[in-house]
């Protein structure tokens, strides 16, 4: 028998650690390949981590609550001998645990499973600032110019490597690293904000408790949540723009596909693949929507992923994200949609699925709600909001004269950052997205 470190693996470019919420396994348990070991929970989501191997649990190395960084080795494990070669993470007689080898060897041999993350790590502990030598010896070609500006900005030779870049054969540009720089800083200024308005809502007098009042803790989604919405109202000074549009084309037309979708496609097809169809074609037309700030910059975002909240079982909130919305076609769209609510309401998001996000769409409407004012989603500029569908009476202009026919009406509600967005760049957003609804085409094929 020998003994295994279970690893806390990458869960996402921008997530570096992640808080243990339960162990699933208790020393003792025996546990199967792929079987969930504990949940954790990042900034965004929550999930389980899984074991690679078969074996039997030995240790727990950190205590429910417990913050765990990328790359720490969370608990030991006893396998079978010929695991090892397979696997090649055993532990030695010299050391516990990989935390050990850590502080002992930067240099951690490849062939270990999560060496890269603990060689990571261990590269962060030290000297954050890029070194021009390191870059000199990347295997990816940088300009002098962008070697440049990532040793005066201290991006790393690991955060330069995660750079879309948009120059020829993904070489990264100038832009490409400003842009980088100014969404780090961004970031950072989130935190110190967030920081300031949590320690100012600390200093104020504590409401007190009438008898027979239940009072009733905040679970941690529940406290991020409420110090986002804190932080989005101070920072944007909000404007709220309300359009009326006529989707009955959209839901006499859905009424007939449905049933043929869900036997052509394998699954429903609901009204919000519809509606963000037509509000990434919006963004499209109208990119100036699709940006952030930073300082006295506007960032303006080349990809139009739409973020779509969602209401959990526990009642919180969780804003998975649809990247690449526009280059979906409406299929393409139901499927990922469906998809990411389902995964959504079982906890099984990969926190990457809740990042990156440029817009933000909720839908109050399946909750019976006419209209919405929601609170932007940081960094972004602008939230629509999605009333319920209900049936009126409205005037139509015919050949014959006007007439009063019962149509199926929504209330489209725009929440923007009136330091970057008008009245009049969200009122031309507004019609678009309406116009695109109301001039359905009711004989399209799916």
């Amino acid at each position: 028998m020998a003994k295994y470190n279970l690893l806390l693996p990458r869960m996402g470019e921008s997530v570096s650690e992640a808080t243990i919420v339960k162990w699933l396994k208790q020393p003792g348990d025996s546990i199967e390949i792929d079987e969930a070991v504990l949940d954790i929970a990042t900034d965004k989501v929550d999930s389980e981590i899984p074991s690679p191997v078969k074996g039997k649990l030995i240790e727990q190395l950190f205590k429910e609550n417990e913050i765990v960084q990328v790359g720490d080795s969370i608990a030991v494990m006893e396998i079978e001998s010929e695991e090892i070669e397979e696997h090649n993470n055993p532990i030695t007689e010299e050391s516990s645990s990989m935390n050990s080898i850590v502080k002992e060897e930067s240099n951690i041999p490849s062939s270990i499973p999560g060496a890269e993350l603990l060689n990571e790590k261990a590269d962060l502990s030290g000297e954050k600032e890029i070194k021009q030598n390191d870059l000199n010896s990347s295997s990816r070609f940088y300009s002098p110019l962008v070697k440049n500006i990532a040793f005066e900005e201290g991006v790393s030779l690991e955060e330069l490597g995660r750079i879309e870049g948009s120059g020829l054969e993904g070489r990264v540009t100038k832009q490409d690293i400003l842009n980088f720089v100014a969404s780090k800083k961004l970031r950072e200024n989130h935190v110190e904000v967030t920081s300031a308005a949590l320690k100012k809502q600390a200093s104020q007098s504590t409401i007190s408790a009438s008898e027979g009042d239940e009072i009733i803790e905040m679970d941690r989604m529940r406290k991020l949540i409420a110090e986002h919405m804190v932080l989005s109202v101070q920072t944007s000074p909000h404007v709220c723009s309300f359009i009326e549009a006529d989707v009955t084309n959209i839901v006499n037309w859905r009424n007939r596909v449905k049933s043929s979708f869900e036997k052509q496609e394998g699954t429903k097809i609901t009204f919000t693949p519809i509606f963000l169809e037509a509000i990434a074609k919006a963004i499209r037309d109208y990119p100036m929507i699709n940006i952030s700030v930073s300082g006295s910059q506007i960032i303006k975002k080349r990809n139009i992923n739409i973020g779509m909240a969602a209401a959990l079982p526990s009642g919180n909130l969780i804003v998975p994200v649809i990247k690449n919305a526009d280059q979906l076609n409406l299929v393409g769209i139901t499927k990922v949609v469906n998809d990411l609510a389902q995964r959504a309401r079982n906890n099984k998001l990969k926190p990457d699925e809740t990042q990156g996000g440029t817009f933000t769409v909720t839908n109050v409407g399946s909750f019976g709600s006419i209209a919405g004012t929601p609170i932007i989603n940081q960094p972004q500029v602008a939230i629509l909001a999605l009333g319920a569908i209900v049936k009126k009476p409205a005037v139509m202009e015919t050949e014959y004269g006007d007439v009063i026919a019962i149509r199926q009406k929504m209330i489209l509600s725009l929440s923007y950052d009136h330091r970057v967005v008008d009245g009049a760049l969200g009122g031309m957003f507004l019609k678009r997205i309406t116009e695109y609804l109301e001039n359905w085409d009711i004989t399209r094929e799916v």
